[in-house]
């Protein structure tokens, strides 16, 4: 059988963590239509009768502004170092700009390369040949593929252009199993998405979700988490007048949390200030982060 381990790279919001949820049939990777959505690297699992590719989702790589997008960057980077291929994925829809040029210059391949232009519904010939040419003259010994992610389009192709370029080897996950990431993380994940599509401007990026406890009470699963923001005016938006906010934040969070699981849960939010918590390291390194 063939099997190996492929990073999806790129900036921001370019459909990485939809390629990777229509890729393995589910959702375990959340996706808003704002950047940095993604903060860790998140593994999915695809499985055939032929294969079994590991797939890791990370974050989009940017010039980062504090101590969170230097960790984003570093997850990133090192998912590269530890694959057999590497998915540059690129909005196909857009110029080539200076952050597509930060982004290029960073990245060193030491494996296979393939260029994924996604979004290929959105582009033009006269782009997406220019692109094209762009990234040819960048990694000339790269390979390519147009897709689009959202719709589906291409994706087959994709997965049989990965498979020609992996080696024969074992089954490293059980093939029933679709990610390596626990019950804890999920959760954490689907109540940021909530945060990131309910929440405006700056104070979604300024807040993080852990996982307090997970418990069986009373017959039912208990969840207990914690929203960190950055400020008391975040907190008190977060919280909204009378608690409309964080009551609609816990509704629709336990809605995706109990159609994952397939049980009914109770779930309880607490918010919590933490100044500054993006630019601290002991706090980020205490989030799991690696500084």
């Amino acid at each position: 059988m063939k099997s190996g381990f492929v990073s999806i790279i790129g900036k921001p919001n370019v459909g990485k963590s939809t390629l990777i949820n229509d890729i393995v049939g589910s959702k375990i990777s959340i996706v808003t239509p704002k950047g940095q959505t993604t903060r860790n690297s998140i593994t999915g699992i695809y499985n055939d009768e032929e294969s079994q590719i590991v797939f890791f989702d990370t974050p989009g790589i940017h010039k980062p502004f504090n101590e969170l997008g230097i960790a984003l960057d570093k997850i990133s980077y090192s998912t590269i170092r530890d694959c057999d291929i590497a998915l540059l994925v690129v909005d196909a829809g857009r110029e080539y700009d200076e952050s597509d040029a930060f982004l290029c210059e960073k990245l060193k391949f030491d494996c296979k390369l393939i260029v994924v232009f996604n979004k290929i519904d959105t582009t033009r010939i006269e782009l997406i040949t220019s692109i094209k040419e762009k990234y040819n003259t960048l990694f000339p010994d790269a390979l390519t593929c147009e897709i689009c992610a959202k719709d589906g389009f291409g994706v087959t192709d994709l997965i049989k252009l990965i498979k020609e370029n992996l080696e024969e080897g074992p089954a490293y996950y059980d093939v029933t199993q679709i990610t390596d990431r626990d019950l804890s993380f999920r959760v954490q994940e689907i109540i940021r998405e909530k945060l990131l599509i309910l929440l405006d401007k700056e104070v979604p990026h300024g807040v993080l979700v852990l996982t307090e406890k997970i418990a069986k009470e009373s017959g039912r699963l208990s969840i207990y988490c914690k929203i960190i923001c950055e400020k008391e005016s975040q907190k008190g938006i977060i919280i909204g007048k009378g608690g409309k906010m964080i009551k609609k934040i816990g509704t629709y969070s336990r809605q995706d949390i109990e159609k994952m699981l397939g049980q009914h849960i109770n779930l309880e939010l607490v918010v919590q200030v933490v100044e500054n918590w993006r630019n601290s390291s002991r706090f980020l390194v205490k989030a799991g982060y690696k500084i």
